[in-house]
Formats: C-alpha cells, sequence, structure tokens
C-alpha cells in the first residue's frame, strides 16, 4: 500500500481577524444567516476595519469564511440603560468607538447555518474573551437576540421567557449560547433591533466579566487631556545661510519646550526664506533649488523635535518628486518618527509661479496626544477635508497658511473657525509675516495665528483659545483639553457630528478603501 497523503485530507480553520478583502463573502453570509432583518452595507463594514480592525472576526474553514462577529470599545457607563442597537453602534458605523474605554461591545455574530454545530460561535467567543483580556478591558457586553421568543409571546413576558430559558426549561438559539459561555442577564431593553420581529425587538443585555482585569485609576479619574500648543508666527525676512534659518528655527522650538508644549507649529513654506540667499531670479529654478534642501530640512527637524521633546508641525516645504514639485507638510513626533501630508488643493498662484502638483492623500496621523490632521492653507477652505479627518477620529486639525493680504488670511481664519464649528474639533492656523524683497511671489505676508475650538459653554468665549497680534513676529502658547471635547461631543448644546443628515448624504471618498459616514451617526 502506497503511503497516505495526509495533506488530501486537511481541512484547516483559523479564527483570524476580518481584512478588506472578506467583505464581500461577510454581505453574502448575513443574507442566509438573517433573511428578514436589515442587511450591512459594504461602508459599515469598512468602517469597522478602519476604525477598531482588532475588533473584528472572522473563522475561515478550508478558505471559506462561515462565521464572523463584530466589536467595538466603549464607556458603558455613558450609554443610557435602554439604548438601542443603533445608539451603541452609531447606526452600525462605531464611530463611537472610544479606545480608552473599558468594556467591549459586541455587535453582531453570525454563524453560515450550514456549518452550525461545529463550535463556530464558541470560538468567536473566545476571540472575543482573549482580545478583552489583551486589552485590559473590564468585560464584554453584549445585546442579545431573543429569536425563539416570538413563539412565546402571547404566554410569557420577555421577563419570563428569560427566566425559563435560564432554568433550561427553554431553547433559545442565542440566550442558551451566551448563558453557556459564561454571560449574565443584566437587563432587556425594549425596541432594541426595529427590525427583529422573532425578538419581538426586545433584546437581553449581557455581560462577561474580566476576571483578569486590573483597575487604571486614570480611566476611572481622567477628568481632563490637556495638550499645550505653542504656534509660531515666524518673521519672513532675508537670510545669509542655512545656518541662519536653523538657529531661528531652533529659538522658537526652544521656546515652545520652556513652555511645555506637545505641539511647535511653523507656517507652510516658510522655507522659502531660504531663496534670500539663493540668488536665482526665475521662479521655476529657484523652486528647485530650495527642494535641494530637503534632507537639511527633515534632519533639522527631526533633530529638534528629538532633542526638545516636541512634536513639531514643520509648517511645509517644497519637495521634488519624480520631477514634480509638491507643498508637503511634515509631522516630527518627539520619539524621531516622521510622517507627511501633500497639500490636496493648489492655489492659482502656486501654479501660476512654481508649477505645484497636488496631492491626493488625505491622512489622519496618531500622536501620543491623540490623532490629528494636517491640512495645509488652501485645503481649510474645503469643508469636506475637514469631516473626513474627523471621521478618521482627529482632535485637532494643524493649518500651516502662508497668505499675502488681509483679504486671504480672513479666508484662512473664517474657514478655520467653521470647521471646529461644524465639525466639533481644535483647529490651529500659523501663518508667515513680514517680507522677502527680492523673492518672487513671497514678498509680501499677512497672519494672525491662533488657536480656535467649537463654540459651546465648555470652551472660551469667543471659540479662541488664543491669537498673535496681527503681522508681528511672535507665539501664541494655549491648552485644547481633549477630554472636555469628547464629552463636549456627546451633550453639547448642540451635536453636530450626531445631527447630521445621513439619511440625505453622505461623502464618497475617491480612489480611498472606506466610505465614511459623519462621526455620531
Amino acid at each position: 500500500m502506497s503511503k497516505i497523503d495526509l495533506s488530501s485530507f486537511e481541512k484547516k480553520i483559523e479564527v483570524r481577524n476580518i481584512r478588506m478583502e472578506d467583505i464581500g463573502q461577510l454581505l453574502e453570509m448575513q443574507k442566509v444567516c438573517f433573511p428578514n432583518m436589515e442587511p450591512w452595507k459594504r461602508q459599515h463594514l469598512k468602517s469597522h476595519l478602519t476604525i477598531f480592525p482588532e475588533g473584528q472576526f472572522c473563522v475561515e474553514y478550508d478558505g471559506k469564511i462561515i462565521g464572523s462577529c463584530s466589536s467595538l470599545i466603549v464607556n458603558f457607563d455613558e450609554y443610557d440603560d435602554k439604548h438601542t442597537w443603533d445608539d451603541i453602534t452609531d447606526e452600525g458605523y462605531i464611530t463611537n468607538h472610544n479606545p480608552e474605554g473599558y468594556n467591549l461591545y459586541g455587535i453582531e455574530v453570525m454563524v453560515d447555518p450550514n456549518f452550525r454545530g461545529m463550535k463556530i460561535g464558541r470560538r468567536l467567543y473566545e476571540a472575543r474573551k482573549e482580545l478583552a483580556r489583551e486589552l485590559n478591558l473590564k468585560s464584554i457586553i453584549i445585546g442579545g437576540r431573543i429569536p425563539n421568543y416570538h413563539k412565546y409571546k402571547d404566554e410569557l413576558s420577555p421577563r419570563e421567557y428569560v427566566e425559563e430559558v435560564s432554568y433550561q426549561n427553554i431553547y433559545d438559539p442565542v440566550l442558551t449560547f451566551q448563558i453557556m459561555n459564561g454571560f449574565q442577564v443584566m437587563r432587556i431593553n425594549p425596541g432594541y433591533l426595529p427590525d427583529d420581529e422573532q425578538s419581538a425587538q426586545f433584546a437581553t443585555l449581557m455581560e462577561w466579566n474580566n476576571i483578569d482585569y486590573q483597575a487604571k485609576t486614570k480611566r476611572h479619574f481622567k477628568t481632563a487631556y490637556p495638550v499645550r500648543i505653542t504656534v509660531i508666527q515666524y518673521m519672513m525676512k532675508d537670510i545669509e545661510s542655512f545656518e541662519e534659518f536653523a538657529k531661528q528655527v531652533e529659538y522658537y522650538v526652544d521656546v515652545a519646550a520652556d513652555f511645555g508644549s506637545d505641539f511647535a507649529v511653523f507656517p507652510e513654506i516658510f522655507t522659502t526664506q531660504l531663496m534670500s540667499f539663493l540668488e536665482e531670479k526665475v521662479p521655476s529654478k529657484a523652486i528647485r533649488r530650495l527642494a535641494d534642501y530637503t534632507e537639511d530640512y527633515i534632519e533639522l527637524f527631526t533633530s529638534l523635535a528629538v532633542k526638545y521633546n516636541v512634536n513639531i508641525i514643520g509648517g511645509s516645504h517644497f519637495v521634488e518628486e519624480d520631477e514634480h514639485i509638491y507643498n508637503i507638510a511634515y509631522l516630527f513626533r518627539r520619539d524621531g518618527t516622521i510622517e507627511k501630508q501633500y497639500k490636496i488643493h493648489v492655489t492659482p498662484n502656486e501654479k501660476k509661479w512654481w508649477g505645484i502638483q497636488p496631492g491626493d492623500t488625505v491622512k489622519v496621523f496618531d500622536t501620543d496626544c491623540g490623532k490629528i490632521a494636517i491640512q495645509v492653507c488652501y485645503d481649510i477652505q474645503f469643508p469636506e477635508l475637514s469631516r473626513f479627518a474627523v471621521d478618521q477620529g482627529a482632535n485637532i486639525i494643524f493649518v500651516p497658511f502662508c497668505t499675502e493680504d488681509r483679504q486671504g488670511y480672513l479666508r484662512v481664519r473664517y474657514c478655520a473657525q467653521a470647521r471646529a464649528i461644524e465639525n466639533q474639533v481644535y483647529t490651529v492656523i500659523a501663518g508667515t509675516v513680514g517680507n522677502l524683497t527680492q523673492v518672487e511671489n513671497m514678498d509680501i505676508q499677512y497672519a494672525q495665528s491662533g488657536i480656535f475650538t467649537p463654540s459651546d459653554f465648555e470652551f472660551a468665549r469667543d471659540g479662541i483659545v488664543g491669537e498673535c497680534h496681527p503681522n508681528i513676529e511672535t507665539v501664541v502658547v494655549g491648552d485644547v483639553d481633549l477630554e472636555i471635547l469628547r464629552r463636549q461631543r456627546k451633550s453639547g448644546t448642540v451635536n453636530q457630528l450626531i445631527d447630521r443628515r445621513s439619511d440625505l448624504f453622505e461623502i464618497n471618498y475617491k480612489g480611498l478603501e472606506t466610505v465614511y459616514k459623519p462621526m455620531g451617526k
């Protein structure tokens, strides 16, 4: 008898995190699992994978997905006892996911009916429990369906039905399973899923407690999360060398560090000051000579961010890539790492004088002070970009700008303040002042830099943390509080993020992975 090839008998089963390429299979599977309920939309699942990919699991069997579950992290105490599924998931988009929370909330489990009896649900629940242990979360909470209740609703109240299932006098495929997996009933919520006719719209709110949980004081008593920002209103004047430029820059980073700042913010294209000693009068040639200083610029700001322990928004700089010139804003983190944001919307003057090309990627950056975005000057005048950034979790939008007159400056300022209000986000503008008498298109400057907030009682009366005097070389230092911002987004006088009419509109960002629904929905 020939040797048996054991690999031909193998049927590999694996629990893993869901990936973007799995979405098609999941959409098809839910049609079979929940034929009479409103299904996920593709943008729901994309949003899950963008916001909290670690909390999305699936079971793959012999190359086919046969089960999945979705979850998010919340501070459960912030939600009403009788919350609905839409409340806890922001209508399925989980944009309310709170990484600082202490409860994992399970919002969906589905198993292909053709593979039930293989302990698929148990595998998914164990994956959730392990995640809760890894993240040191206090508990897992679920709003469980009771799909067999429709058979008993004429003779039993929901409470009586749950009790009978708990005593094992009645079998319910969901509730029985959850009890067997260590979940305890907390309460029964009416109207939880309006389209769940089998459960008569009731759900059991259930909890599994993580016995390995180690309480952290700061998570229970955090009353403030201040972030200090120093905005540099930079004077453009003739200089003789890059070393002179570096000396001025280091002075301001030192000032920011002396104030204990988390961020130091420089203006847009303030490195064009270097053109004052390049002795090149043709703008298109001068800009390429300026781009030769890119490595010097990056090395300077990286070293300063580490040396002074300050995250630096390094204004922006003209960079040559593939024979094209881009206006790029850099984030120099104080841990020595670097990110960059291309200017998306190029002004007519940038095209005319320097041939600047637009970028096509909108980013939100993680920092040790939460998520931030950078929008270079003209970009803040396009509200879709700020909405996109906030939907991805940005709490602060930094706006390096360079304008030559008061009208141009006011366009930046008014739009920055509008973005702060309509997106419940902090915005920071940093501009150039002074004159470069021998540099074409950079000869005059106008700015009044500032730090802006939403408009509500929790913030400064005029929505202004601080602002510079116009047209002088100076700094403004101010604190923004991310904890106040978080609370205000949930319970402010108005709630722009929650009240947006997503039934009427949502934004599709072409070429990007996710269709984003407004945060709070």
